[in-house]
């Protein structure tokens, strides 16, 4: 998967809020499709997300996250300080994306 993180930032009152929406389909392994057969497991399991390299945030999750995770999370940092996020899911795929500050 590529270009699956979208990240926004907006400097608010001496913080910095950040948005990060990541496109996944986050299945469960217990919802059914349309025939009645059971959608195999397919969710993130962990998220890292670093400010000028260092990290700031890790989460470990699990198929109980809705599909396309959102997240938002206010940061004291710089202007053009650069924030970096990646995910791994329980298949193997991964991505990661960078943004600078505004």
């Amino acid at each position: 998967m590529n270009n699956s993180i979208k990240i926004r930032s907006q400097r608010r009152d001496g913080h910095i809020e950040v948005k990060l929406l990541i496109m996944h389909p986050m299945e469960n392994g217990r919802n059914r499709d349309a025939n009645g057969e059971l959608i195999p497991a397919h969710f993130i399991e962990r998220l890292v997300v670093k400010l000028n390299d260092q990290l700031i945030l890790t989460t470990n999750m699990a198929g109980s996250i809705s599909k396309n995770p959102f997240f938002t999370f206010r940061l004291i940092a710089n202007s053009g300080d650069r924030l970096s996020a990646e995910w791994a899911d329980n298949r193997q795929n991964q991505d990661n994306a960078e943004h600078v500050l505004d």
